[in-house]
């Protein structure tokens, strides 16, 4: 077969090939070939497997691009399915006061939190929206992410909402991370429907989802299930209607207290319920009986100072499919990284390395319905793929330490030794 891109000399070759999603014990199947090679033509893997047996398998010629890993590990590029990266101001005062020792919920009680998000982000043009959605993907980017779900939710109103998820969009186009628009208008009951909340989740249900699945502006719907945000009752109203318009749905579930979040996900067959850090017994099972995913977020509870995580390893353990994410947003998403996700979830949450890393690409990747495109390096697959600094796969938790050296999206280069650069052609 010919090729147009070659990566060889690889020290630890990650594939994460095979079953998907990966449950229990497999989920510590990584599938490493050691001195192993892959070869690509198109953007699609053609070909993977020992070096030894590139020559005979692989047809290369003057055109092929030939990378030296050195000797260095690959895995598949990173997928984040949970990021808010669409909005506008910041909220670094209320950090300070949560590490003066507020909580999320006292801030959010003193008029701070989302609503103070959306607020600067409804003043914000769909052309600063993009522009700032683009310069968080760099950051991604740079820490290996190839492909991000990206969530609108700071708007709560139908124009502005629309007008994040065409910024999201905006960006998308100009950017080589692969983007996923979710519709988050339920993320929280703006400030001027708080006495009058079932006129807001009429909104929803009437306007705001009708409009966004006419103009086919995102492929999932989410809903901030929680105390005090939106019930389940009112929950499965509003997904149940975004179901109806055409999108798929995923869910914010058992973060803030046990609300039944996860078993309504997998009542409605959510393909993802996320933050999980009050999830029940209960809540595993039903997750995992609906082959529904269970989201971890380890970077937000770290910066929100929860002082606990989502059962991790529990989840495993009930056979529920575990994938982690950034949750990249203002207030407690802090890190575009991923690795430094793992090293939470490693060191934190009980997962081990080879874990963490599969519930970062292919369980990640079938959280989002992109399993059949990317998430392992399997020929057929899109040429999406991370080179490491060394042969060390645990140089990922280093925290502090670059691990990335080179991204491949789509076989073309987009970071090389670290810093980005303009798609560079195979």
């Amino acid at each position: 077969m010919k090729a147009d891109l070659v990566v060889r000399n690889i020290g630890v070759l990650a594939t994460v090939a095979g079953p998907v999603p990966r449950l229990g014990t497999a989920l510590r199947d990584i599938g490493v070939v050691p001195d192993g090679a892959l070869a690509a033509a198109g953007g699609r893997l053609v070909w993977v497997g020992p070096e030894q047996d590139l020559a005979a398998a692989v047809e290369t010629g003057p055109q092929t691009r030939v990378l030296d890993a050195c000797g260095r590990a690959v895995l598949p590029g990173f997928v984040d399915p949970h990021t808010h990266l669409a909005f506008a101001g910041d909220r670094d005062d209320e950090i300070r006061q949560r590490l003066a020792g507020a909580s999320y919920k006292e801030i959010a009680a003193a008029g701070g939190g989302i609503v103070r998000t959306v607020t600067a982000t409804r003043e914000a043009s769909r052309e600063t929206l993009a522009m700032a959605v683009r310069a968080r993907l760099d950051e991604m980017l740079l820490c290996g992410t190839t492909t991000a779900e990206v969530k609108s939710g700071y708007g709560l109103e139908t124009v502005a909402e629309l007008r994040s998820l065409e910024a999201i969009r905006d960006a998308a186009v100009r950017h080589p991370v692969t983007v996923v628009p979710t519709f988050l208008g339920a993320h929280e009951v703006p400030v001027e429907y708080r006495g009058r909340r079932e006129r807001y989740v009429e909104l929803l249900l009437e306007e705001m989802i009708p409009e966004v699945g006419r103009r086919g502006l995102a492929t999932f719907a989410d809903v901030f299930c929680e105390e005090g945000v939106f019930s389940v009752a009112e929950s499965r109203r509003i997904l149940s209607r975004a179901r109806d318009h055409g999108m798929k749905l995923r869910m914010h579930a058992d973060e803030l207290a046990c609300t039944g979040g996860a078993e309504l996900a997998a009542e409605l067959g959510a393909r993802s319920a996320d933050h999980l850090i009050f999830v029940s017994e209960s809540g595993m099972k039903a997750l995992a009986g609906a082959a529904c995913v269970a989201t971890v977020l380890p970077t937000a509870a770290f910066y929100l100072r929860l002082g606990r995580f989502a059962p991790a390893r529990a989840l495993v353990e009930a056979d529920a499919p575990l994938a982690l994410a950034s949750d990249v947003n203002p207030g407690g998403g802090l890190s575009p990284s991923l690795p430094f996700a793992m090293a939470i979830a490693c060191f934190s949450m009980g997962l081990a390395l080879e874990e963490a890393i599969a519930a970062a690409t292919l369980n990640a990747a079938f959280s989002l319905d992109l399993h059949e495109e990317l998430g392992s390096l399997e020929p057929g697959k899109r040429a999406d793929l991370v080179i490491l600094r060394s042969a060390r796969l645990l140089d990922l938790v280093r925290v502090g330490v670059g691990a990335v050296h080179t991204v491949v999206k789509d076989g073309r280069i987009v970071v090389e030794d670290g810093r980005r650069v303009e798609a560079s052609p195979a």
